[in-house]
């Protein structure tokens, strides 16, 4: 049936219903302001974009009617303009960089597919009425908050497509660009984290802090709440619980990477990997319910430390090689045995560099042994956590902690030797 109905008649109707739309978000957002300080509204809007489509379709082909409209409407706004600055002082242009959308709606809906229309007119509404959550947001941010997103598109999208996609050597059979992609991912994560921490949840306590640090570095995170732990009014039980938090996500962290570098590896990893994080949540939440109701303690006080620093990812990428080349020496001259013991030590420094270099490298090992090895590298990693956090923090941690990481390596050893 809707082929029957003209195309002219059926963009005719959508121009000015989305013309109209804009308008009537206009008129909201400016209720408040007086008449003479708007270009128009509603009907001023519907009435622009009609203008936009009959000038258009009279000659859609060379555009003189469309473009010398165009002109018009940009004089006559450039003098509305003018006249507010003279008048009230009124510097913004964004309602008339809308009229400009407005009018184009015409040729864009004739020229590109509907939905690029639509998803126009959407972003008009939607950033629009965001004003105030965005200068809310411009609040928190820092003097270098840029300079860290600048970094991270360098690392991301300059650096790493620059890189060879040939293996350096026989001796270390990964290509730079592998291992760039690595930092690439892991900065990535640190980076979503860090943003979620600071601009969505700032604030939300230590709970959301057990949550998103554990995505970042579980490590870290176990740091700074256990030093945390030595002020006098500290939630010890909630201190706890979120340490033991940032440790079941650091398992969803490592599952996360071994999906997107060795999908095999992962579906080795997603049985034992679910049933330690499952774990951890209901250890912590077990802990977490012996807070007393009169601790209300509950506010994050982890700084915003910046996750993009070039020399990091240098190091890192550094940490990368050498792992990666210690490993196929293990492999080569002590077979599995070597590399479980390999992976136990590593467990006290960052694993991530370790489990990167095992998950990308071409070292002919079996799914189950690198399962096996990566199992055995975050227990150990588990246990250093555990020495962490009982070094660094209250004595009244100690029951908790011991109870809850002790619960979680016994159930890891048990994997590691059964499954």
């Amino acid at each position: 049936m809707l082929k029957a109905i003209p195309e002219d008649l059926i963009n005719f109707v959508v121009v000015t219903l989305l013309s109209l739309l804009i308008g009537l978000e206009q008129r909201r957002h400016h209720f408040d302001d007086k008449p003479e300080s708007l270009y128009g509204t509603d009907r001023t809007y519907t009435f622009i974009g009609m203008l936009g489509f009959i000038l258009y379709v009279i000659s859609p082909k060379n555009l003189s009617a469309f473009l010398s409209g165009g002109f018009a409407l940009i004089i006559v706004l450039g003098i509305f303009y003018w006249k507010r600055i003279e008048e009230q002082n009124k510097y913004g242009i964004t309602s008339i960089v809308i009229v400009l959308i407005t009018y184009s709606l015409a040729p864009l809906i004739y020229v590109k597919p509907a939905w690029l229309t639509i998803l126009a007119v959407t972003i008009v509404l939607v950033l629009t009425e965001l004003k105030p959550q965005f200068k809310s947001l411009t609040g928190r941010f820092d003097n270098d908050e840029f300079v860290i997103l600048a970094k991270f598109m360098v690392i991301a999208g300059i650096i790493l497509p620059l890189l060879p996609n040939k293996d350096i050597s026989t001796v270390l059979p990964i290509s730079p660009y592998k291992v760039w992609l690595a930092v690439v991912v892991i900065s990535g994560i640190s980076y979503l984290s860090y943003l979620l921490h600071k601009f969505i949840l700032p604030g939300k306590g230590m709970l959301i802090t057990g949550i998103l640090g554990g995505m970042y570095s579980s490590t870290a995170t176990t740091v700074v709440l256990a030093r945390k732990s030595k002020d006098p009014d500290s939630a010890i039980f909630k201190i706890s619980g979120s340490i033991i938090l940032a440790t079941g996500m650091m398992f969803i962290r490592i599952f996360v990477l071994a999906l997107i570098f060795n999908y095999r590896l992962a579906s080795g990893l997603l049985f034992p990997f679910f049933a330690l994080c499952l774990l951890t949540v209901v250890v912590s939440i077990i802990i977490w319910k012996r807070e007393k109701p009169g601790k209300t303690n509950d506010v994050s006080t982890a700084k915003h430390k910046n996750p993009l620093e070039f020399k990091t990812a240098i190091l890192f990428a550094v940490l990368f090689l050498i792992f990666a080349l210690l490993t196929k020496y293990v492999m080569q001259n002590f077979g599995t045995k070597g590399l479980n013991i390999l992976s136990l030590v590593v467990g006290v420094t960052d694993i991530d560099p370790f489990l990167l270099s095992l998950f990308t490298g071409k070292y002919q090992i079996l799914t189950h042994t690198m399962a096996n090895a990566t199992l055995i590298a975050v227990t150990s990693n588990n246990v250093i956590k555990l020495i962490y956090a009982l070094f660094l923090g209250s004595k009244k941690l100690r029951k908790p902690l011991i109870f809850g990481f002790s619960v979680i390596i016994a159930v890891s050893i048990l994997i590691i030797t059964f499954y």
